[in-house]
């Protein structure tokens, strides 16, 4: 396998085409609820860390730092975190431990931060719940789950 190397980069035009064209083949998959492709605006004012293979992006993870509003239940009000807005792996470089080392080395590189946190809308949840439960031993905090109602055929 080849070495992946991972580091946070600064956005320019060939980035930020790179991680639209992410975002669009992310959208065509359809594996998440409501995610639309990015446009300029969604990606600028992040810090933004990919993992690369062979000189290549495979892998990309953006967010930005917030300071708690209403998440007493998980820590102090005004702490520093830093909120994941998107973390992707290209679909043939999936479940090699990319994401793992991305976000690795998003952790080893906070600097200010107490926490990482991230909400996912994803139609594989169990995977999902795998891999930021038991690969990267994040903790469970809240979920809001849906049920279509069947109308009709009713006795």
């Amino acid at each position: 396998m080849s070495e992946i190397t991972c580091k946070e980069i600064q956005l320019n035009e060939e980035i930020l085409s790179c991680l639209i064209g992410f975002s669009r083949d992310w959208e065509k998959e359809d594996s998440t609820y409501g995610y639309r492709a990015n446009t300029k605006e969604d990606i600028e004012g992040n810090r933004i860390f990919v993992a690369e293979k062979e000189g290549r992006i495979v892998a990309y993870l953006f967010g930005h730092p917030e300071h708690s509003e209403n998440m007493r239940s998980i820590m102090k009000e005004g702490t520093l975190f830093f909120e994941v807005e998107e973390l992707y792996v290209i679909p043939e470089e999936r479940n090699q431990g990319i994401g793992t080392k991305l976000f690795q080395y998003l952790e080893e590189n906070l600097a200010e931060e107490e926490y990482i946190v991230l909400s996912t809308a994803t139609k594989n949840y169990r995977s999902i719940l795998h891999f930021y439960l038991d690969e990267l031993d994040m903790e469970f905090w809240s979920a809001r789950l849906f049920k279509k109602i069947k109308k009709g055929n009713s006795i």
